[in-house]
């Protein structure tokens, strides 16, 4: 029999990670997964139970709840032989978008789990390094600028919670933002100027939906990088919105660049991938293929 462990986020949407880890558990033992589920009650737990499980020798780690769950599980899983299933629990849940996984339905995603087992999809991680060294796999976005300080600022309030905290935070980062000079190296070449905002892609999205690299393959071997050069805060305005739609890149202040390894520079900056802080710039980021076997299809 095939062993699964299922590691939930209690509080993800809203407080109903345990809820629906539930309804996905009873469809896994159905079907004849052996399937234990755990509730950390910390990152660092969460980290643990997902290494544990890894060495344990566990056929599939699971993660219930958003894109920081899925972030945290998955340190633990790439390049390993072990499979990574998801049943999604966020309030953005950008990863199981680009997934293509069931949203709002656990007993779905967790069929999916179940027919996929055969045949898990193999995709690409990227691994961002940090000035001193230390590594973190993502699985969807880097963002670095605008959208980064707006997290900052937002991780520093308790009130507004969900997406009014967002915009909230939004329109005062707004009057205070200010475009900063940006170095950027892709595969060896270099280009600096100033931005509003630069985002490496392994994914497509982030934010609750915002395409902010819509040409992104999460198994092409290659990272998407978005270039918002400087504009002024009305214009920021006008292109923001068409971040959810993806057509921001027709504009003329977006670049639109690929390649395989990233460095990305600038003063002050703090990156964050899958929507959690990461560290101060500078990083390097490099598309690892196949990194990931994940249960999707």
């Amino acid at each position: 029999m095939l062993r699964a462990t299922l590691i939930v986020n209690p509080k993800a949407g809203k407080g109903t990670g345990c809820t629906v880890a539930g309804i996905a558990a009873q469809v896994l033992v159905t079907g004849g997964i052996d399937t234990t589920i755990l509730v950390p009650t910390s990152q660092d737990d969460t980290r643990r139970a997902s290494q544990e499980a890894v060495n344990a020798g566990v056929d599939i780690v699971i993660a219930c709840g958003g894109d920081g769950t899925i972030h945290t599980v998955l340190q633990a899983i790439a390049q390993t032989a072990t499979c990574f299933g998801v049943i999604p629990a966020g309030t953005g849940d950008d990863n199981a978008r680009t997934l293509a996984l069931p949203l709002g339905d656990p007993a779905a995603a967790a069929r999916l789990i179940l027919e996929q087992i055969t045949w898990p999809k193999s995709v690409d991680l990227a691994r961002v390094t940090l000035a001193d060294g230390q590594m973190r796999w993502y699985l969807g976005v880097l963002s670095t600028g605008f959208d980064s300080s707006v997290n900052e600022r937002a991780n520093n309030l308790s009130w507004p919670r969900g997406k009014a905290r967002y915009l909230v935070c939004t329109l005062g980062e707004l009057r205070t933002f200010v475009p900063l000079p940006y170095r950027v190296s892709v595969d060896g070449t270099d280009y600096a100027d100033t931005a509003m905002l630069v985002c490496v892609g392994n994914g497509i999205s982030y934010g609750g939906g915002m395409r902010v690299c819509p040409n992104a393959v999460i198994d092409d071997g290659e990272l998407d990088i978005t270039w918002l050069h400087e504009v002024s805060k009305a214009t920021f305005l006008r292109v923001f919105p068409a971040v959810y739609r993806g057509t921001h890149v027709a504009h003329p202040a977006v670049d639109m660049l690929r390649g395989k390894s990233v460095t990305v520079e600038a003063s002050g900056q703090i990156a964050y991938a899958d929507g959690e802080r990461i560290g101060p710039l500078p990083v390097q980021v490099d598309v690892v293929p196949g990194a990931l076997r994940v249960l999707a299809r």
